[in-house]
């Protein structure tokens, strides 16, 4: 029931293209399940006559909030972007499987290992299988330091993530200098630039991408390159003026 049930809500934030999925939240749902039946069911030889020899449950205790520190290391964000959830979860499904077979439960301990497999080599074969969300158009905002050839740079990296693009507008201290039209010559011109005039100051450049991803993968990757100074959606820079 555990895994069919978290299964569902990570579907839910699969479809959703969310940073955790399907994977992040069934592997969730299956550790907590394995660590309470460990806690019910792992110390009824250590109960005599209704009374407690030792309480081997507290150790259990601790490992089960000691390896959130474990799991929480290899998590990490970059930008907008969530890494090392699912192998967060690994670990803390690791962790109990150990103590269920330290607690002598091996058939439950196999049994939710199997289940891991499942997660981790049928699940990706499902996912790919599912509606996704339709592309969405999302206006980005990218200032970037002028004369050093970045526009096209950007472009590409917008395309080799499959990301469609409309709408290109580029500015210069607030004048107006470029539109779709004319954004790859644009482009050509700084690649000269970049000997002619050097530190020439910071270029706004506005536009309107399309892609199956979430936009916060393509602003990762922008974020990344050499000379962008800002990266962000423009309602999200709204707000936050």
């Amino acid at each position: 029931m555990a895994f069919m049930l978290s299964a569902l809500v990570g579907l839910e934030r699969e479809i959703r293209q969310k940073s955790a999925g399907l994977r992040t939240y069934t592997l969730v749902g299956v550790s907590a399940s394995l660590f309470m039946l460990i806690s019910k069911y792992g110390f009824m030889d250590v109960i005599s006559n209704g009374r407690v020899v030792v309480d081997p449950s507290r150790v259990a205790a601790q490992i089960v909030s000691g390896i959130g520190f474990i799991g929480g290391g290899v998590i990490f964000m970059r930008r907008d972007v969530v890494r090392g959830l699912t192998t967060a979860a690994s670990v803390w499904l690791t962790a109990a499987l150990g103590m269920a077979c330290g607690a002598g439960l091996p058939l439950l301990a196999l049994a939710t290992t199997l289940g891991h497999f499942i997660i981790m080599f049928v699940f990706p074969k499902l996912v790919s299988l599912l509606p996704k969300e339709q592309r969405r158009a999302e206006k980005l905002r990218i200032s970037y330091r002028d004369g050093r050839g970045l526009l096209r740079t950007i472009l590409i990296s917008c395309t080799n993530l499959r990301f469609s693009i409309d709408h290109v507008e580029i500015e210069r201290e607030g004048v107006f200098l470029a539109d779709a039209s004319d954004a790859l010559s644009r482009s050509d011109h700084e690649g000269v630039e970049i000997e002619e005039f050097p530190n020439k100051g910071h270029v706004i450049l506005r536009m309107t991408v399309k892609g199956k991803r979430p936009i916060s993968h393509l602003i990762a990757r922008l974020s990344d390159i050499d000379g962008v100074v800002g990266v962000g959606t423009v309602n999200a820079i709204a707000e936050l003026e």
